[in-house]
């Protein structure tokens, strides 16, 4: 059966639809906090509390948004990528230790825990082929097999 052959050599289409969807969901999630203004940015970047920062959480708030909002279409693009999954490992992290720390239980905190995953595998996987990063900075000193 061919679909059992592990040739998996749609990998980079795969990856490809991968960002654009976790990409397009993370805009939708992250809009409406960039766009919710300097109360709402403090009462999310009151959340970085829970690792002892308790200054400027307007800023924190913000980087939120925009880690989730702007990550997104970077993802999409495939647009430093790296640092953008830093970015929202980081982000995700810290919205699943604010729902365990609000005793939502595992349903309040699986979805922020499995894009944490997600992100942090992403980020040794890469974009792929078809992305941005892959035109705008070729790796020049790397030799690829074509297998």
């Amino acid at each position: 059966m061919s679909l059992l052959r592990a040739r998996y050599s749609y990998k980079n289409t795969g990856l490809l639809l991968l960002r654009i969807g976790i990409g397009i969901m993370f805009i939708l999630h992250g809009w409406p906090k960039m766009v919710g203004g300097s109360e709402r940015w403090a009462k999310i970047g009151a959340n970085m509390q829970l690792l002892g920062i308790d200054f400027m959480p307007e800023f924190w708030g913000f980087m939120a948004a925009f880690a989730e909002t702007v990550g997104g279409a970077l993802l999409v693009l495939g647009l430093f990528f790296r640092p953008v999954t830093v970015l929202l490992v980081i982000t995700m992290l810290v919205a699943t230790l604010r729902h365990v720390t609000a005793g939502d239980g595992f349903g309040g905190y699986s979805h922020s825990l499995e894009a944490a995953i997600l992100f942090f595998a992403l980020y040794f996987i890469g974009p792929g082929r078809y992305s941005l990063d892959k035109t705008l900075f070729p790796n020049k000193n790397r030799k690829t097999f074509q297998v």
